[in-house]
């Protein structure tokens, strides 16, 4: 355990008690050293499908190839229901695991029509040959991720974008997931960590003391 107050030599910033746990570096990541602000990938793919007893219409819902799952998306299955039947059309609104609802959505441009959802999920509903009736819909599957972690980059969506923790040794996992400490619990210098693309010490800073997290960052002056 390691404790003291900062020396240019190290990250530790002051006497806060220092916890630490084992983290999983996805393979891939490559060699990360210590001092990395690191996230953890809780979110995984997802899959949509009519909801249980199928849809009268005969539209789709198609997930984007590329981003079916956006920043803010939670684990579980959002809803997608018509709550206003038009020929050629309809109002579809999308709720979240939680049951909150995100927004209604209006499928326009007469048969064949479209609209586009972008609001935790992303895909394109369709209409088709047969109109869709009230209470049709789609049930979209998030999944949970792998629980390994990542340098969090502020542009993923796969939760790893939030810092949770950092790293108390240098590990590489260029060719393997590797498993090694990183703390939970501490005071360090913001000026030696590693941020990943998007995140300053100042973007971090919330969300390092969030929840049972007490992570404090220290500025300590410029360091040689």
């Amino acid at each position: 355990m390691e404790t003291g107050s900062f020396s240019p030599q190290g990250i530790i910033a002051g006497d806060h008690p220092l916890t630490h746990q084992p983290v999983t570096v996805l393979s891939g990541e490559g060699a990360r050293v210590r001092g990395s602000v690191m996230g953890k990938i809780s979110i995984g793919a997802a899959s949509s499908a009519a909801k249980s007893g199928g849809n009268t219409g005969t539209g789709t819902f198609v997930l984007d190839a590329t981003t079916p799952v956006l920043a803010g998306a939670k684990v579980g299955v959002y809803a997608l229901r018509c709550i206003t039947a038009s020929t050629n059309g309809g109002v579809f609104r999308l709720t979240d695991p939680d049951g909150y609802g995100l927004g209604d959505f209006t499928i326009t441009g007469g048969s064949g029509g479209t609209v586009a959802i972008a609001n935790d999920i992303k895909g394109v509903l369709t209409d088709a040959g047969t109109d869709f009736i009230v209470g049709d819909g789609f049930d979209i599957t998030v999944a949970a991720g792998s629980g390994k972690w990542k340098l969090a980059v502020a542009a993923a969506v796969d939760g790893s974008a939030v810092p949770r923790a950092i790293l108390a040794e240098d590990l590489d996992a260029t060719s393997g997931d590797v498993t090694g400490p990183a703390y939970f619990e501490g005071e360090f210098a913001s000026e030696m960590l590693t941020y990943g693309a998007g995140h300053t010490a100042t973007t971090v800073e919330a969300a390092l003391r969030a929840a049972a997290q007490s992570i404090y960052l220290k500025s300590v002056g410029a360091v040689a």
